[in-house]
């Protein structure tokens, strides 16, 4: 049975998690893939194309993507390399104290090339990624002609 995972499942966004995929059979050529939708609901995806090792099984901190949306050893590949489904949008998160993204991130057998795969993906999971950590409190500064934040730890 396949699987990914990222650990940990839920995290800052600045911090690094690992992606890893268990199950592939020994050499297997597969797409993982990423995507999230914002807070205006457009989608964000990346992809990339790894081989298995011959034990079947993925480190994105090991092994390098052999194409796709990056290549080459990138841990974070599938999350630094998201890029909107209509050009000219930005990812950025505008509520940061409104809860996380979740991406999703999915594994398929082969090459997947189509922005929509017509075959169900092999193993999915989530991630979460908090913009402002437990405990955070957020105070607006308003003085004259500033505007802004106020970010004070627990």
């Amino acid at each position: 049975m396949v699987e990914v995972t990222v650990t940990p499942k839920s995290s800052l966004a600045d911090r690094g998690v690992r992606v890893g995929v268990r199950g592939l059979s020994p050499s297997q050529l597969v797409t993982l893939r990423a995507w999230l939708r914002d807070e205006q609901g457009e989608r964000f995806q990346a992809q990339a194309f790894f081989r298995a090792t011959p034990k079947g099984d993925l480190d994105l901190g090991r092994h390098p993507a052999l194409g796709g949306s990056y290549s080459g050893v990138c841990p974070m590949g599938l999350f630094w390399f998201l890029q909107p489904h209509n050009p000219f949008r930005r990812l950025l998160r505008r509520d940061v104290a409104g809860g996380p993204f979740l991406v999703h991130l999915e594994v398929f057998d082969g090459l997947l090339l189509a922005t929509e795969p017509s075959e169900p993906p092999l193993a999915s999971c989530q991630a979460e990624r908090w913009y402002l950590g437990p405990g955070v409190r957020r105070e607006p500064v308003r003085q004259g002609r500033v505007r802004g934040s106020l970010f004070l730890p627990p």
